[in-house]
């Protein structure tokens, strides 16, 4: 048995979407959805397996974020942040304000207030929403600093980082690192992206 659904089995009722869509707080009721699901404009969204590149890349920014954040922030992997009722999206990183991550331990996912900086790694099944649609949302809910990271040459990723612009909540394009990410904001950042080769 391959785990794929047959013609006599039922879908599961979260298949089918209510009239309007989902909404952000549905994410915490349906039972039985798959990891990593996430919301986007209503619909819900279900991730592909990992790349080597993905979890590799996302283990040297989550652990170079780590070391270099101040203790007013904390850095989350893979949880939801709320952007509005049809917008709940998971970043694969996320820099939170320090009091949102430690006010409830059972916490499913965070709002778009507390979030400083969010990070996407481009996967092949998400390429259009990581480069167009996410960083759409996400400047439109006011989250001040975004990261896209791309595959570069081998292993090595390229990371390209924006800042929001208040005045429109659009994100403008602050720089694109390849060996080395070194940025004054929104903290001190100095991370080695050639580690990736040693990991």
């Amino acid at each position: 048995m391959d785990g794929s659904l047959t013609a006599e089995e039922p879908l599961p009722d979260w298949v089918f979407p209510p009239p309007g869509g989902f909404t952000a707080d549905d994410l915490d009721r349906i039972p039985a959805l798959p990891r990593h699901t996430e919301l986007i404009d209503g619909s819900l969204v279900f991730a592909a397996p990992q790349t080597a590149f993905h979890s590799l890349v996302l283990c040297l920014l989550d652990t170079g974020l780590r070391q270099w954040a101040p203790k007013s922030l904390r850095v989350v992997r893979d949880m939801t942040v709320t952007l509005d009722q049809c917008n709940r999206p998971e970043p694969d990183l996320s820099v939170l304000r320090a009091e949102a991550v430690t006010a409830d331990a059972n916490e499913t996912g965070y709002d778009a207030a507390d979030a400083v900086l969010v990070v996407e790694a481009v996967s092949q099944d998400s390429q259009a929403r990581d480069r167009d649609r996410k960083p759409q949302l996400y400047a439109r809910a006011g989250i001040p600093h975004f990261w896209l990271v791309e595959k570069g040459e081998g292993r090595r990723p390229v990371v390209q980082v924006f800042e929001l612009n208040t005045v429109t909540r659009t994100y403008v394009p602050t720089g694109i690192h390849h060996d080395r990410l070194k940025l004054p904001v929104p903290f001190t950042i100095d991370i080695d992206l050639t580690e990736i080769d040693r990991l």
